[in-house]
């Protein structure tokens, strides 16, 4: 079990007693300002939780001992006396590690205890003292904040815990497989029987107290964690706003000297050579891979720097510009920035196993080496035919000048980080007032340089915009403003404001280059799209005017454009454009915001302003509380929806349907599919968020299903018919159809009905319900090949094959009929005065119909009468029974078997 540590407790102690002396001069203004004074009444106040015993340190053993496996004899081939034997050492071997867990258990639940009264007693004196405490308080508190940060629960606890835990469900499973294979012959050894199964009980329920004693260990042990993250964060928060040091003077200018020979002095050569023969043998492995990639990226530094001029060649050519060119230059320019990131590592690895000092020194360098990467790739962005030039078109000018500034800043930067960490040691603790910020002076002054020249350059063409000019007097003054926190004596809030600030600003640039390459990767894609839409334009105009044609031809009308899936592609380009745009804003303002959150106590507000409880219908759980920030989430998440709703065609038609063959409707279908299900998705996560749920929703659901099942029935019935249109796709837009006696050309399908354009131009509004419940004919839905049947009769004494040759001929030689399937002719008749032949032929287009019976009908006639065979006129006999005399005017009767006259 862990002891506490003695000097560490005295020094807390001291620690609690100057609380307690500042706490009291307080208390003694307050009476003098008449808060206090004798025979008033005084509210009563609740009085403080008063912390048990001198101050906690969270310090939990984290190694678990591995428990040692049940071991029980076969149920069978064993003698009950031997499983008498095992289950009695099993028992005994269980009871030892109950104690231990319990032990254990009883310690952290003490110590939980004990930390939650400090940490609640510790809570109320900061409310009281306020902002209004003196700089050697403000170090305690920062003392504490150390020890808190030292002395956190190993992530390694809670996994021997839980691995404990699976190891005692194993073992309480083995026990009840063995208890059910032993023998139950109750006649033989019933004593030892009787025996044998009061150690089976005594084991299982040692086993099971044991899993419960395990249980409330892991979950104590998550709130001790807990605790001290929320101790951590509340010492953070209240250092943040305090002075860390007295006002920069002339005789902090007199430390300056001493800071200097103590970083000189602390260059011991010899413990530098036990440092790095050391660090060799720990990491040597390591060291020498990194140092293997070093040298080959300094020995292909020309090839890759060649590689990415020849990745910007293609640029802008429409046949040969891929997204991989701009890839490719990115990777490239990543390349160009390891030898200075890897050589500053090697150094951080080969200091690492030394003093405090060279430890602090390897930190500097590993901080070094993480400027250096995001400083170098800027700077490789903004080469001479490199990304930012030739891939996205930033202005040359502001390139130029970031390509001189940056070396310049990092010859600031790089020695500065790599010295500060020194300052945190404990022989440079007192040469941080002094020396660490004069270095921290020099580096904001840095910044503040560097942000003024790129600034002018940025703004040179527009020097009237008031955002760039905001921007560029942040930009500038932040940094200074800052220096001076830090010599007025707040260093410790400017170190960590420009951290974050530097963090923020390097967040800011990775967005904006995640936007650049999506912006450039949707330019590619929309100017290939450009020229494969001219090619089918071409191809569909072509097409276009031989259907005219041919509907002139027929002399029926011709729709001349439909709803089809295809959409401008200048409304792509805006859409994808502002989707892009619309992301990478919430990008960039989800990552500020988890990064200023602990530091702004306004934007905690929206997570401590409870608005309303929901209950989680759970027997004993707390009720959940709703916060305005969940409230604001929510419309975040509406808006966020309709914008997505709005733009995802665009950027669908762009990213994904343009790369695959789909048929015709079939991204039409997908885009609206795609809306619906973002429309769901949006307004079931917002109505999550502030707290409804379905079990409270379910009932209001139900009677409005009811009132739309009287009320809009049809309604409904024809937005359900229109989602199943969209899934089964038994009709597209552009295909022909023919329902309830209407023929015609579907040009669009909305939520509650589809139109039709019929021959004659007309447009048809059907309800979807129709085409879900009726027949329909679709001519075009997987083949729009049809069939044609032109039926001819020739006379009596006319050789069939003859004719049949005759007219297999007309059909072949065609143009409309197709070869596959092939035409055919066959004799299906003898009528009454012909006999009666089918021509069966197949055209591509339904709109050759017509132009195609036009022709048979002229072919067959010609070929029939040049081959000699007749087309017959209808035979009728008639028989006249009377007639009536032209010249007597009677009626005359006929006898029978005299002929009519003529």
């Amino acid at each position: 079990m862990p002891q506490l540590l003695g000097g560490e407790q005295q020094q807390e102690g001291e620690q609690q007693q100057q609380e307690g002396e500042q706490a009291q001069p307080e208390q003694g203004e307050q009476a003098k300002n008449g808060k206090s004074a004798p025979g008033e009444e005084q509210p009563e106040e609740e009085p403080a939780p008063k912390p048990t015993g001198p101050p906690v340190q969270p310090d939990i053993d984290d190694e678990v001992a591995e428990p040692e496996p049940l071991d029980l004899p076969s149920a069978t081939s064993a003698g009950i006396r031997q499983q008498i034997q095992s289950l009695r050492d099993s028992l005994d071997q269980q009871q030892a590690a109950l104690e231990a867990s319990s032990t254990r258990l009883a310690y952290a639940q003490s110590l939980l205890k004990r930390l939650n009264n400090e940490y609640e007693s510790f809570q109320l004196r900061l409310e009281r003292a306020g902002l209004n405490v003196t700089e050697e308080y403000a170090s305690l508190l920062r003392q504490r904040l150390d020890r808190l940060q030292r002395q956190t629960i190993a992530d390694s606890l809670t996994d021997g815990i839980q691995k404990k835990l699976s190891t005692a469900r194993e073992e309480q499973l083995k026990l009840e497989e063995f208890e059910a294979s032993l023998d139950r012959d109750i006649q033989k050894n019933i004593e030892l029987k009787e025996k044998r199964s009061e150690l089976i009980r005594q084991l299982h329920d040692v086993i099971t107290s044991h899993i419960d004693v395990l249980n409330e260990y892991f979950t104590t042990v998550a709130d001790l964690r807990e605790r001290v993250l929320a101790y951590q964060e509340l010492l953070q928060q209240r250092l943040f706003w305090l002075p860390s040091a007295q006002p920069f003077a002339l005789d902090t200018l007199g430390q300056l000297y001493q800071a200097a020979v103590w970083l000189v002095t602390s260059f011991k050569p010899s413990e530098l050579v036990a440092t790095m023969k050391a660090s060799i043998d720990e990491r040597g492995a390591r060291m020498l891979l990194m140092l293997a990639v070093l040298i080959a990226v300094v020995v292909k530094r020309k090839t890759i720097r060649k590689n990415i001029a020849t990745n910007g060649e293609f640029v802008g050519n429409v046949g040969k510009d891929r997204f991989s060119h701009t890839l490719l230059a990115l990777l490239n320019s990543i390349l160009l920035v390891f030898p200075g990131v890897l050589a500053l590592s090697i150094v951080s690895l080969l200091l690492m196993e030394g003093n405090e000092f060279f430890k602090a020194l390897s930190q500097g360098f590993t901080a070094a080496a993480f400027i250096v990467l995001l400083l170098s790739f800027v700077n490789k962005v903004a080469r001479n035919d490199g990304l930012g030039e030739r891939h996205f078109k930033w202005n040359g000018l502001t390139l130029r000048v970031i390509r001189r500034q940056i070396p310049i800043l990092l010859a600031v930067l790089v020695p500065i980080t790599i010295l500060l960490p020194t300052m945190q040691t404990p022989d440079g603790a007192a040469y941080s007032d002094s020396l660490g910020r004069v270095l921290f002076t020099i580096a904001s002054i840095a910044l503040a340089f560097f942000a003024q020249r790129v600034m002018i350059t940025v703004r040179r063409r527009r020097m009237e915009q008031k955002v760039l000019r905001m921007l560029h007097w942040l930009a500038v003054t932040l940094p200074l403003v800052l220096a001076a926190a830090s010599l007025w004596g707040y260093h410790y809030t400017a170190v960590q404001l420009e951290g974050n600030l530097f963090i923020s600003i390097c967040w800011l640039a990775f967005t904006m280059l995640v936007y650049y390459l999506g912006l450039r990767g949707l330019s590619v894609r929309e100017r290939r799209m450009t020229l494969q839409r001219l090619r089918e334009q071409r191809a569909a105009e072509r097409k276009l005017a031989e259907a005219k044609e041919a509907a002139e031809n027929t002399g029926e009308g011709l729709p001349q454009a439909y709803d089809m899936p295809e959409m401008d592609l200048k409304d792509i380009s805006q859409q994808s454009t502002a989707l892009l745009r619309i992301l990478t804003m919430a990008l960039a303002l989800s990552g500020l915001w988890m990064l200023w959150e602990g530091v702004i106590p306004a934007l905690q507000l929206f997570d401590s302003l409870t608005l309303w409880t929901i209950t989680t219908g759970i027997e004993g759980s707390d009720p959940i509380p709703i916060t305005l920030g969940d409230l604001l989430f929510a419309i975040l998440a509406i808006a966020a929806t309709v914008l997505a709703a709005k733009n995802l065609p665009g950027t669908l038609e762009v990213m994904v349907l343009s790369r695959m063959n789909l048929q015709p409707g079939a991204g039409y279908a997908i885009i609206t599919i795609v809306t619906y299900l973002i429309i769901i998705l949006g307004v079931t996560l917002s109505l999550a968020v502030i707290g409804l749920q379905w079990s409270k929703l379910q009932w209001l659901v139900a009677a409005l299903g009811v009132g739309l099942g009287f009320g809009l029935q049809e309604i409904v019935a024809n937005f359900i018919s229109g989602i199943i249109l969209l899934f089964e796709r038994p009709i597209r837009v552009g295909d022909t159809v023919t329902i309830g006696g209407i023929t015609g050309t579907v040009s669009r399908i909305r939520i509650r009905a589809t139109t039709l354009v019929d021959w004659d131009r007309k447009e048809q509004i059907i309800p979807n319900k129709t085409f879900v419940t009726q027949d329909l004919t679709n001519w075009t839905l997987t083949d729009p090949i049809v069939r044609v049947i032109v039926r001819v009769g020739v006379a009596y004494g006319s050789d069939v094959d003859k004719v049949q040759e005759v007219l297999s001929r007309v059909a072949e030689s065609n143009a409309r009929v197709v070869d596959d399937p092939a035409p055919a002719v066959f004799c299906v008749g003898l009528g009454e005065s012909s006999i009666d032949f089918e021509v069966r032929v197949f055209i591509q287009d339904l709109l050759d119909y017509m132009p195609l019976a036009h022709e048979l009908h002229s072919s067959i006639t010609r070929e029939l009468r040049d081959a000699g065979f007749q087309i017959p006129f209808p035979q009728r006999d008639i028989h006249v029974r009377s007639w009536i005399d032209s010249k007597t005017g009677e009626e005359t009767n006929k006898p029978d078997g005299q002929a009519t006259p003529s």
